[in-house]
């Protein structure tokens, strides 16, 4: 039967390791405690008294003889007794100082080694797992107690504390034990503590709990605790109120709400909690700014602004404090990708509509939505095929959309339609069928089952395209004869052919399918007919200008009408001839000019002469008289440099580059101006011709 408040853990397993008293700090010897008695004389029997006062020797003393006697005592004794009283013979050693030498040598060491045996022959150290408590002294207690206290664990100080607080109030060791019990309360806590600075504040509060209620240091427990829970209340206020600043996108402010954290007096919540926090915030943050760059991508709308923006928005994890805005978001961006898609299917563009549908996340919440339109573009696909079996195939499939579904209207109206479409089709297949015979009696047949088709009917646009096809195959049946009997006369290639083939294209009236192609053809023939009308007067104003009757050239070909065949021609040459009467009268002009013989008339002659254009067929003529003139000035200049040399510089600098005497005037001039530099007073130089004359006065190839 155990002993009320004594551990029941301890096992012959651990008796090896709490019997060995080096592993653990001594229990405390001071001359107060009763369990101690004082110590003796130094040497052996001081280190025998210093033991016998541990509980260990007191232990060993209730359970050994005191005055039991040793085996090697006795040897002792009886050894000393042969001594004294030896036998006869071995009295004569007794006289050798080797004997004595030997005896000496023995007796020391034997004396030493009983010393050495008495100091090995302690008492037992204790086996507290197997000790049976009820009967265990005080300092068996205290002693086992303070072994397990020694682990520092909170398992081993309560057992510790359980294994001496159910002794008396008035036993000896009670002023040991109560201060021991305070002592390991103390640890406890410390341990508590530790708990409560990891952020374990459950453990934290479950260890101190643990602690007896009636030890003198409960009180600090208590205030221990309460401390605990303000400090934890405090902090998860703390947290909860940066936790709202950032619901509120307020970051700066649940920054600096969370630095709080630090002065809360808890290692956890001033580390672990703050970092935590602070990562949070953060994170937050740069998850903001991803929720904006998604809205504005989806503002700008288009198929890859709408994709990248829902990658943004699905890269912000699920703790993210933006988690919830952008889930919210994100039907929008459904809703927008959707529309896209459908857009996609009024450009007939039916396989990137459903490739962008499937692109939608079941986070938009438009599953059944998103399901309808790829049934419903796909039933559109098939019906695209134009057939008959394609259009009841899109039927049924569109048909298989229930009416709680939401595009279940829209899937009725396609059907709708689709069932008035196989109508058209019906009556189409019939009017091609009529058509294929190719006589204008099925022709127009087949045009009278196409019209049936309503305007407002699927197959409308097809139908009207058939007719209007049709149409053009009747008039060209009908108005083919006309055009072939006109190309026929036209053939005659004479004016009165030509005219009879223009009648004949004629009668095809405007709109029919050959208007256009006789239209051509009758401007070809008029056109043949004004060049056979107007070719004469043409080939005749040719030959007058050929013989120099340009005047009667040009009123010649002025007869030929704008507008007609000929009229681009006959412009050409009286453009040409105006331009030769030009240069003739500019050229005539020039040689009465220079008849005048005077160094003026000379170089307006000149002048008069550049005028003639260079195409012009006088123009080596006049390019001769140019430079005949330009040497009769220079001879002039020179002549007059004999008595005028001012003014025969004037005349030289008025001859035009491109004249024959051009380079030799101004050698000349270079010469006359040295020799009136070396002539003239500074003062005089002012008269001297400028370098604009020195330089000439034109070019004669400037026309």
């Amino acid at each position: 039967m155990r002993e009320r408040g004594t551990p029941d853990h301890w096992s012959a397993a651990k008796a090896s390791q709490l019997g060995q008293p080096s592993r653990f700090k001594s229990p405390p010897l001071s001359p107060g405690n009763p369990a101690v008695a004082r110590s003796g004389a130094s040497g052996v029997s001081d280190t025998t008294e210093t033991l016998s006062g541990t509980p260990a020797a007191q232990l060993a003393s209730e359970t050994t003889p005191a005055q039991q006697e040793s085996q090697q005592a006795k040897i002792s004794r009886m050894l000393l007794a042969w001594i004294v009283n030896p036998p006869p013979r071995l009295k004569r050693l007794y006289s050798s100082w080797q004997f004595w030498a030997l005896v000496a040598t023995v007796t020391t060491g034997g004396m030493g080694f009983i010393a050495v045996g008495l100091l090995l022959k302690l008492p037992a150290m204790p086996n507290c797992p197997s000790m049976f408590w009820p009967t265990a002294s005080a300092s068996m207690r205290l002693y086992c107690a303070q072994l397990a206290a020694n682990k520092q664990t909170e398992k081993d100080l309560l057992e510790a504390i359980a294994l001496v607080r159910s002794l008396p109030d008035d036993h000896p060791l009670r002023e040991e034990i109560n201060r021991q019990i305070e002592e390991w309360s103390e640890d406890i806590l410390k341990l508590a503590d530790r708990s409560f600075h990891a952020g374990k504040m459950d453990e934290a509060m479950a260890t101190a709990k643990k602690i007896p209620s009636d030890v003198a240091a409960y009180t600090i427990v208590k205030q221990r605790m309460e401390r605990w829970r303000s400090v934890w209340s405090k902090a998860e206020e703390i947290y909860r109120a940066s936790e709202a600043q950032l619901r509120n996108s307020n970051w700066v402010q649940a920054f600096q709400v969370a630095a709080r954290l630090q002065t809360v007096g808890n290692a956890y919540w001033q580390t672990t909690k703050f970092d935590e926090l602070s990562n949070i915030i953060q994170a937050s943050r740069e998850d903001s700014d991803k929720l904006a760059q998604a809205r504005s991508l989806t503002r700008r709308g288009g198929e890859s602004n709408l994709e990248q923006a829902l990658k943004i928005i699905q890269s912000i994890g699920s703790k993210s404090y933006i988690y919830q805005a952008g889930q919210k978001f994100i039907p929008e961006i459904g809703r927008k990708m959707l529309e896209l898609a459908q857009s996609r299917v009024e450009q007939q563009e039916l396989d990137k509509a459903i490739e962008l549908a499937r692109k939608i996340p079941a986070e938009a919440k438009m599953q059944a939505e998103v399901e309808d339109f790829v049934n419903l573009t796909q039933a559109q696909s098939i019906a695209k095929e134009g057939t008959s079996a394609s259009v009841e195939a899109a039927i049924a499939q569109a048909q298989k959309i229930s009416s709680e579904r939401p595009l279940y209207q829209k899937a009725q109206d396609l059907v709708k339609f689709w069932q008035r479409e196989l109508e058209d089709i019906a009556r189409l297949e019939k009017a091609r069928q009529l058509a294929g015979l190719g006589t204008v009696n099925d022709l127009t047949a087949a045009i009278a089952q196409a019209q049936l088709v309503p305007a407002n009917n699927p197959r409308a646009v097809e139908a009207k395209t058939e007719i209007g096809r049709w149409q053009n195959q009747i008039q060209t049946m009908e108005d083919r004869p006309f055009l072939e009997r006109a190309e026929q006369l036209a053939a005659i290639g004479d004016e009165t052919s030509l005219q009879a083939a223009v009648y004949e294209v004629s009668r095809i009236a405007k709109g029919r399918s050959l208007y256009q192609e006789a239209q051509n053809k009758m401007g070809q023939w008029l056109a043949q007919i004004q060049r056979l009308q107007d070719q004469p007067y043409l080939d005749q104003a040719r030959e007058l200008a050929r013989a120099g009757n340009l005047s009667e050239a040009i009123a010649m070909a002025q007869q030929i009408q704008p507008g007609r065949a000929l009229s681009m021609d006959a412009q050409a040459s009286i453009s040409e001839w105006t331009g030769q009467m030009r240069a003739q009268q500019s050229w005539q002009e020039a040689n009465q000019l220079a008849t005048q013989g005077t160094p003026e008339a000379l170089i307006a002659a000149i002048r008069q002469a550049q005028l003639v254009s260079r195409a012009s067929a006088l123009r080596a003529e006049v390019r001769e008289a140019i430079n005949q003139w330009s040497y009769q000035l220079l001879s002039m200049a020179q002549d007059r440099a004999a008595y005028d040399l001012q003014g025969a510089m004037n005349i030289a600098a008025q001859i035009p580059s491109g004249t024959g005497a051009y380079s030799d005037a101004r050698a000349q001039l270079q010469n006359w101006q040295s020799t009136l530099n070396s002539s003239q007073t500074p003062e005089s130089q002012s008269v001297a011709p400028s370098q604009e004359q020195v330089s000439g006065s034109g070019d004669v190839n400037a026309q």
